[in-house]
């Protein structure tokens, strides 16, 4: 299977596949300047966790090139900026401190061997993904079995990472193995991530993909056409709660009702010690033209309220399983016997 690549660098040159285009048009931006890179992950041409800290991680390397410095105080500095760029996605931050760390550890001797070390360690990261896509895929393939039919919510393939995704990366290793799965793909309001990205992705690798307005899944469920639910996340707190594109939560608690194992894939960088709980987790709010105006046509009365967040959180109790790099992990609700 030929997927997309979301994230592309070669020295000075972040190259990103627009996907506010897609799927209209498959265009990668040349971005040399860290703050056409903080612009390109706020209006979500490059989104996923993963893919958010590659690009992150290499937009730092542009930013110090840009800067011309080796000060690590400046450095500091412009992490700080591109790290408020999303505050949900904890991948974004991690990257960026493990790129400090590495610089705070081998004190690399100037400018030039400075850039070259955030390069160094953004591919790295990069590389790593790839490799953690892979083995996701791999442990998730286990839970799945023969002509299942999953559904799934927003985008956790290709797209959103290094490699061929978290939540996807199952799908795929399925294909790959002839197990004849077929995927229900919701199609993720209110910026259709479902409908524009996945259904996109899975069709493009021959993957039998059928896209539904979110609302359709429970019905689905309760019709026993569902056996299982596999998404990805952008956080996991200490507990196990999930933050995910909005509308997770409510899948969540569909799956429960009817009994459909909820499965969470993501690499072990997702999981965020340092945050407590769920409620712990910074949610943000989106432009709510993004609702009223969506792709440019008004579909709201002018001046109407909006509340919009990009994501919610499902409690660690609802989670079957999550699906790491490392390995199956059982949740809190149980595989099923």
């Amino acid at each position: 299977m030929n997927l997309a690549e979301a994230v592309r660098y070669v020295p000075g040159e972040l190259s990103l596949l627009a996907q506010t285009r897609l799927p209209d048009e498959m265009t990668y931006l040349k971005l040399t300047d860290y703050h056409d890179v903080i612009g390109a992950i706020q209006r979500l041409d490059v989104r996923g966790a993963p893919a958010i800290g590659i690009a992150a991680a290499f937009g730092l390397a542009l930013a110090v090139r840009n800067a011309g410095t080796a000060e690590l105080s400046q450095i500091k500095t412009l992490a700080e900026e591109i790290k408020s760029a999303r505050p949900t996605a904890v991948n974004l931050a991690w990257a960026i401190d493990r790129q400090l760390e590495r610089l705070g550890r081998e004190k690399p001797g100037g400018f030039n061997e400075t850039v070259a070390l955030l390069e160094d360690e953004a591919g790295k990261i990069h590389d790593e993904d790839r490799q953690m896509c892979n083995d996701i895929g791999r442990h998730g393939a286990e839970l799945v079995k023969l002509g299942d039919a999953i559904l799934t919510h927003c985008n956790a393939g290709a797209l959103a990472t290094g490699g061929s995704g978290t939540a996807l990366a199952v799908m795929y290793e399925c294909h790959r193995q002839g197990k004849q799965i077929s995927v229900y793909a919701d199609e993720t309001r209110p910026l259709l991530q479902g409908a524009r990205l996945t259904s996109w992705e899975l069709q493009q690798a021959g993957i039998d993909v059928t896209l539904i307005c979110d609302s359709v899944a429970a019905m689905l469920m309760k019709q026993g056409k569902i056996n299982c639910v596999i998404l990805g996340t952008d956080r996991i707190s200490a507990n196990g709660d999930v933050a995910n594109k909005i509308g997770t939560y409510s899948v969540a608690v569909n799956a429960a009702h009817h009994g459909v194992p909820f499965y969470v894939a993501a690499p072990e960088s997702t999981f965020d010690a340092h945050t407590p709980t769920g409620d712990d987790i910074p949610i943000e709010e989106r432009d709510p033209e993004e609702v009223t105006r969506g792709f440019g046509r008004q579909t709201a009365p002018d001046g109407i309220n909006v509340y919009s967040p990009a994501f919610d959180v499902t409690p660690a109790e609802l989670v079957s399983a999550y699906i790491y790099n490392t390995g199956v992990k059982e949740g809190k609700r149980g595989l099923p016997k």
